[in-house]
């Protein structure tokens, strides 16, 4: 696969695939990139709907030019542990930034979600996630609320009494079943609905249908969570490629 910066004929191609309802993994697969550099390209220059070629070459030089300037003390240079590429955790970052985005977050929150999840600690202070993501302690602590609310992340005290914010191997069970919890209520919602609106009415009707496939989804996916729930605290598996040896 090439590398480097996208061309701005590669853009052009990417906006005629997107008119076109391609997924991002064949446009990706036409240009012969990663399907995670399409994604990332897109979901930074407007979204599916709004992207276009010319805007997002632009866009993407005056992002260059300011990372030319930027101090050498930036994030992006900060030193990594466990022999780990720099340039390619900041990267990887940006796309992990990306799709928490395209599924739905803001840039603040999925930036500092992001920042939570590749620390090795899974836990790090207002003051270090500001200085981490060279942002104000103000919006920091606005992520964190939103985040909090959405059961992503929750707040912890050290000795000294500084307060934390982690991310742990409960936090996909959580917030799958605070999304399940959330359909509840729409299920309660829609079913009032029915009634007051009258058992035997279209729209009733269509009340009492929507209400039957949340409770449908809601139970399945309540289900499933508890399955599954073991899985975000199995270890990984010891390497096999040692010949055994016997006594």
């Amino acid at each position: 696969m090439p590398g480097g910066r996208l061309t701005q004929q590669e853009r052009q191609q990417i906006a005629l695939g997107l008119a076109d309802s391609l997924p991002y993994a064949e446009i990706a697969r036409r240009l012969d990139r990663p399907t995670s550099t399409v994604t990332r390209e897109v979901m930074r220059n407007g979204g599916p709907t709004a992207y276009r070629a010319d805007l997002a070459h632009r866009a993407t030089e005056r992002r260059a030019h300011r990372r030319g300037t930027a101090s050498p003390q930036g994030a992006e240079s900060a030193p990594q542990p466990h022999g780990r590429d720099a340039e390619a955790v900041a990267e990887y970052e940006e796309t992990f930034t990306t799709v928490l985005m395209g599924s739905g977050l803001s840039k603040m929150p999925a930036r500092v979600l992001t920042c939570l999840f590749t620390t090795d600690a899974g836990s790090l202070t207002a003051s270090q996630l500001a200085r981490r993501l060279q942002v104000s302690p103000a919006s920091i602590s606005k992520a964190i609320t939103f985040l909090e609310s959405q059961s992503l992340v929750r707040r912890e005290r050290d000795e000294r009494r500084r307060e934390h914010y982690v991310v742990d191997n409960e936090l996909f069970y959580q917030a799958t079943i605070a999304s399940a919890r959330a359909n509840d209520q729409l299920v309660e919602i829609a079913r009032q609905g029915a009634t007051i609106l009258g058992t035997h009415t279209p729209a009733a009707g269509r009340l009492e249908n929507i209400a039957r496939f949340l409770d449908f989804i809601s139970e399945s996916i309540t289900r499933a969570a508890e399955q599954a729930r073991e899985v975000l605290h199995t270890g990984p598996e010891a390497p096999s490629n040692e010949p055994s040896r016997t006594t």
